[in-house]
């Protein structure tokens, strides 16, 4: 298998893990409707702008399709996402397993942010 193949594929599946996070975002809203920041309005309509955003950027990645865009816009919600919802919840904690559920959270993100910027930076290459 060359490495445009192998490319493809990790691609394929990074975006079906993407969409599959989406759908959960409007399949439970309410559980992860509590992980908003209180001092974030609006708790459930960003909960599922969130989960359009993911399944908007799965589509692009699949379509390869504004693929480049949707990496960068995808990285920065996640590492947004690491910054005021999984590090605080970390570092403001004295439950150890919540502060374990929020370092695995904040790993998972950072890893997914370095994923999408991978597939933009290999979409900006092929422009």
């Amino acid at each position: 298998m060359n490495n445009s193949t192998v490319s493809r594929l990790a691609t394929i599946v990074f975006a079906i893990v993407i969409a599959v996070f989406g759908i959960i975002h409007f399949k439970d809203p309410d559980v992860i409707a509590v992980r908003v920041p209180d001092f974030i309005p609006g708790d459930k309509l960003w909960v599922y702008f969130v989960g359009a955003c993911l399944i908007l950027a799965a589509i692009a990645f699949l379509l390869d399709k504004k693929a480049k865009l949707a990496g960068f816009l995808l990285a920065a919600l996640l590492v947004i996402f690491v910054l005021t919802v999984h590090l605080p919840g970390y570092l403001n904690t004295a439950d150890r397993e919540q502060q374990f559920l929020s370092f695995m959270n904040l790993l998972k993100d950072t890893g997914l942010a370095a994923g999408a910027l991978l597939i933009a930076s290999r979409a900006a290459a092929s422009e």
